[in-house]
């Protein structure tokens, strides 16, 4: 089978990345609890969480309903249909990615757990690692020097 058809990922990692870092998070706190609360003025960290949750949440259905419009695959270990330049990925090459992180982050102001912070830039290094760079060569194959122009354009995060 060459390149071309070469699906980017076996199994969709990076869901389970971020579900494991939020486990992590709240047993880190839990059980070894060596960081201290993340929370000064509670009403400023609940606003600025509550924003964050929405702006993950808006930015990942965002996403979702653009790759549902352009006709091509929403899940990452299936192969991309077309290369997706329009909505919020004008802006980014993994806003679906970047909602799971910002969500991550906003989960440690609204809770006061700062293990959230190093869970939210662990699971993105490891999408980073795990995910991304796969799923890139895989566009790469697909769409060669587009995806190429593409990515001099757009930042991979933000």
């Amino acid at each position: 089978m060459n390149a071309y058809r070469l699906k980017p990922l076996r199994y969709p990692w990076p869901p389970v990345v971020y579900v494991l870092a939020i486990a992590m998070a709240f047993f880190a706190d839990r059980y070894v609890g060596i960081l201290p609360p993340a929370r000064g003025d509670g009403y400023f960290f609940i606003a600025i969480g509550g924003l964050l949750v929405a702006v993950a949440i808006a930015l990942d259905i965002w996403a979702v309903k653009t790759l549902l419009d352009c006709h091509t695959a929403v899940l990452p270990n299936r192969c991309a249909q077309r290369l997706v330049t329009t909505g919020p990925f004008r802006f980014t090459r993994n806003p679906i990615y970047l909602g799971y992180t910002l969500l991550t982050l906003a989960f440690g102001l609204l809770t006061g757990n700062a293990w959230f912070f190093i869970a939210g830039l662990t699971a993105a290094a490891l999408t980073t690692m795990v995910a991304i760079r796969c799923e890139e060569m895989h566009l790469l194959a697909r769409f060669g020097a587009d995806f190429e122009h593409y990515c001099q354009h757009t930042r991979r995060w933000i």
